[in-house]
């Protein structure tokens, strides 16, 4: 029946949403998701059409301000030098991800034992160890066992090979003696479990036609819907709604008509990343909760942190193949990752070795940088740039502030009325002189590969993809909003799984630490299921 109670509701079907599906479905309740987006195909994605690269700057672009598709809300980011990014769809943003895919360094749960700063997690790297091995089977992550950055793992899979581009970039790293190493990345180098194996297409970013990346939609979903996990699609959530005791009730939601619907659940689960979970929290305001749900604290929507991106590409006299191959999974490199004081910062970046791009957005690009004119020049500038492209990004540590927030926009809406969420957030001194750095050290190792002119963007605008600590993790209630299992402190059959609850933020993406998070949450539900409504 629509809408009979369920045991467990999740809300939000990407990253967090599928991996917490598949394995709570063991707890042997009913287990329903709500996605306000669709289902995607494989058919429609831009790399089957001609016009691929117009229609990954349109409707299959990173912003929902530049989408506004019918499943997108809009996000008031005025007040950010960064632009929010996400997707929403049954897989959420890894239908669009670039699929690069490090885990955090034991150290990155222990910034403050270590520098003093910021706080450490309620939990540790050995406590997620096996949860992001079981992330790294599912989902079919490729790459190299040995890296000295990291404890000892083995991906399922062999590494993404380097290619023209990554071959020219690493040889700048080798030749200034620096540390880098092939990424672990989710997209799959030969078949496995019955996907076929990347074919170097280039257009990560916009869905992946051959289904080698991994968005949860071909990973996880297809497990947990053969558990009996049921998943609505075009839903979106309203609010959470609340018992006389302060405890969830289930959601408000509106379907695909429009129509508003209630959906009653034991147990709710969020995972509508680090944006649209303090939103829904916000939203949910009531007699019990005044400040909106589990907020006592008054930290959702606070700490805000996304990674603050540097590019840094070089041009090469050889030629590099332009997009073949993943755009963001070549190698990633831990050389300025840990605190140096000399340096003038604390906390570090890493580096992710990129290839070139399209034609199109080559164009684009080189006539933004100034470095393609128009008229007589253009088509051999162009010339010079097309496929004669290498670099990389820097992901640097973004630190927890307060004043860093997601707020409900006093007049913004979606197209169901539901306030926007705005977001607040000012760049740090520490993160501007990581970025400088990691410009500096960038053009160093290009110009050691070879570079004959190297072209940087101190701070991509465009990179918001990394949404985290809004509603963040801890034991202390009066500092945190879930605990270390991710329980909300105030609602106690409430729970966060997606990147909200990051307490740091590390150097690195977090996708791979959000799953496995989900997946041990789960595994913690399953092992306290007695004790929750105690």
């Amino acid at each position: 029946m629509p809408n009979e109670p369920v045991g467990v509701l999740i809300i939000g079907a990407g990253a967090s949403g599928a991996a917490f599906a598949w394995s709570i479905a063991d707890l042997g309740t009913s287990v329903l998701c709500l996605e306000q987006g669709p289902w995607m195909h494989q058919r429609d994605y831009p790399t089957n059409f001609i016009d691929w690269e117009s229609r990954s700057l349109g409707p299959f672009a990173t912003n929902p301000n530049v989408r506004r598709l019918a499943q997108d809300y809009p996000v008031n980011d005025s007040d950010s030098p960064i632009q929010p990014l996400m997707f929403n769809a049954v897989g959420g943003s890894t239908i669009l991800w670039a699929a690069h895919f490090p885990r955090f360094t034991p150290g990155d749960f222990r910034v403050r034992t270590e520098d003093g700063i910021a706080d450490d997690w309620p939990i540790s790297y050995e406590t997620l160890e096996p949860f992001y091995a079981t992330n790294d089977r599912i989902m079919g992550v490729s790459g190299l066992a040995g890296d000295p950055a990291y404890p000892h793992h083995e991906p399922p899979l062999p590494p993404i090979p380097l290619g023209a581009t990554g071959n020219i970039v690493a040889r700048g790293f080798e030749r200034l003696g620096w540390h880098w190493w092939p990424s672990d990345s989710a997209i799959i180098s030969r078949e496995y479990e019955g996907r076929a194996p990347c074919i170097n297409l280039g257009s990560c970013g916009s869905g992946c036609s051959q289904g080698a990346k991994a968005s949860t939609d071909i990973t996880y979903w297809p497990l947990a819907q053969r558990k009996g996990v049921q998943l609505r699609t075009n839903c979106r959530v309203k609010q959470i709604i609340v018992r006389p005791d302060g405890t969830a009730d289930g959601v408000l939601y509106y379907d695909s008509d429009g129509v508003l619907q209630e959906q009653k659940a034991e147990i709710v689960v969020l995972a509508c990343n680090g944006i649209g979970t303090p939103r829904l929290l916000l939203n949910s305001k009531s007699a019990q909760h005044p400040d909106g749900l589990a907020n006592s604290s008054g930290l959702v929507g606070k700490n805000l942190m996304f990674h603050p991106y540097a590019l840094i590409r070089g041009v090469f006299d050889e030629e590099l193949n332009g997009r073949r191959g993943p755009g963001g999974c070549t190698f990633w490199s831990h050389q300025f990752y840990k605190t140096d004081p000399s340096r003038g910062f604390v906390r570090g970046y890493s580096y992710e070795g990129t290839r070139g791009s399209g034609p199109a957005t080559t164009a684009l690009w080189g006539m933004a940088t100034g470095r393609v004119p128009w008229g007589e020049a253009h088509h051999e500038a162009f010339a010079r740039l097309n496929g004669h492209v290498a670099g990389m990004v820097a992901i640097t540590e973004d630190l927890p502030d307060e004043a860093n927030s997601v707020t409900l926009d006093p007049v913004l809406t979606d197209s169901d009325g539901i306030p926007a969420p705005k977001v607040t957030y000012t760049l740090s001194e520490n993160s501007r002189r990581q970025l400088a750095h990691a410009v500096d050290r960038g053009t160093e190792a290009l110009r050691a590969a070879g570079a004959i002119d190297v072209i940087a963007e101190p701070l991509m605008r465009t990179a918001g993809w990394h949404l985290m600590g809004t509603a963040r993790m801890g034991t202390d209630p009066g500092r945190s909003v879930v605990n270390e299992w991710g329980r909300a402190h105030d609602v106690k059959n409430l729970f966060i799984i997606d990147g909200s609850i990051f307490v740091t933020s590390a150097g690195v993406n977090p996708t791979s630490t959000i799953q496995a998070l989900a997946l041990y949450v789960a595994d913690s539900i399953k092992k306290n299921v007695a004790e929750l409504f105690a």
